[in-house]
């Protein structure tokens, strides 16, 4: 009877570790417990009607005047993502632009006139587009950056109450990937001055290094966080993802990771994070190419920056509305 009793004992102890593992490796991020996450919604719908979806939860604070801020790509990208979702989205937010800037290398997007006939043959025309350096630069203060005490952004930026980050998360040449942080980081410093300030360094255009290059690029989307406070939030569409940003143009490579769906929070390096986590967890055959792009550029320092300089939680809970 008691070699029974003793069988059962161990058989319940040994469910129970197993109940215990399990737990485990479903608690959010390294251990922290639910008190100290950050929350990203994830759908694996990507149509407008998902990111809507997605949308309606992460915009508790979006109010005033909204600024669209997304990449307008090159002319003809093969992978910008599909039109309906961004006109879905900006036909859901009251009093909303799309804004961009102009770009700091050779391209028709690197004059307000070029950029213009850009958004129109892509067909961002739809609504007004903000081209936020077209009438000149506002500096926006950097807190607690090792490289800026301030960065240049374009003017308009100033004229938005709030931002909804739009974001086609890709891999870039340079960032090693596209993120939200990426979309405000270049996307909100000027084309002339604030671009120069992250890229170059002694009167070499491109004369940073990669670890340089993120953490400049990191401050800078700081500069736009600490300005809108609690008024940004973030969406990211993981479709197309080639190994190169849609400023590549004509010329980018063909996407080999699957469509994975769209995340949103109100966080920047938890939407960010939850998205690089979801890329290293996909099929070897189809992260190796991003994930070698990713590292090569020594793209992951963008989110322990991001985290040195307080700029969101590491730790989150990825929550399905599926």
């Amino acid at each position: 009877m008691h070699g029974k009793l003793r069988k059962f004992l161990c058989f319940a102890l040994m469910l129970l570790l197993i109940s215990l593992s399990g737990a485990a490796l479903a608690a959010p991020a390294q251990g922290a417990n639910e008190a100290n996450v950050s929350i990203v919604y994830f759908t694996k719908d990507i149509s407008p009607a998902g990111l809507l979806k997605i949308y309606d939860k992460i915009n508790q604070d979006i109010t005033g005047k909204v600024a669209i801020k997304l990449h307008t790509g090159e002319p003809k990208g093969p992978n910008l993502l599909p039109l309906p979702m961004i006109k879905a989205l900006q036909g859901h937010i009251p009093n909303s632009n799309l804004v961009e800037t102009n770009v700091y290398y050779s391209s028709p997007r690197e004059t307000t006139a070029g950029h213009r006939k850009t958004i129109r043959t892509n067909g961002f025309d739809f609504c007004k587009v903000d081209i936020m350096d077209e009438f000149g630069t506002t500096m926006l203060p950097v807190k607690g950056g090792r490289h800026f005490k301030e960065m240049s952004m374009g003017k308009g930026i100033l004229d938005y109450d709030s931002m909804v980050v739009y974001t086609h998360f890709k891999g870039h040449t340079m960032g090693g990937y596209g993120g939200s942080l990426k979309n405000i980081g270049i996307g909100c410093a000027d084309g002339k001055i604030g671009k120069a300030m992250i890229h170059s360094k002694n009167g070499q255009q491109w004369g940073r290094t990669q670890d340089e290059f993120q953490e400049c690029m990191t401050e800078s989307a700081k500069a736009v966080i600490d300005h809108f406070g609690k008024r940004i939030t973030f969406v990211n569409v993981m479709k197309n993802m080639s190994v190169d940003c849609d400023c590549a143009g004509a010329s980018a490579a063909a996407p080999v990771a699957k469509d994975v769906g769209i995340l949103g929070s109100t966080d920047l390096l938890a939407i960010d994070q939850a998205t690089i986590d979801l890329v290293y967890k996909l099929p070897e055959a189809e992260r190796k190419d991003l994930r070698e792009r990713i590292e090569s550029r020594h793209g992951l320092r963008q989110l322990t920056y991001m985290e040195e300089l307080k700029m969101g939680n590491k730790n989150y809970k990825l929550v399905s509305l599926d």
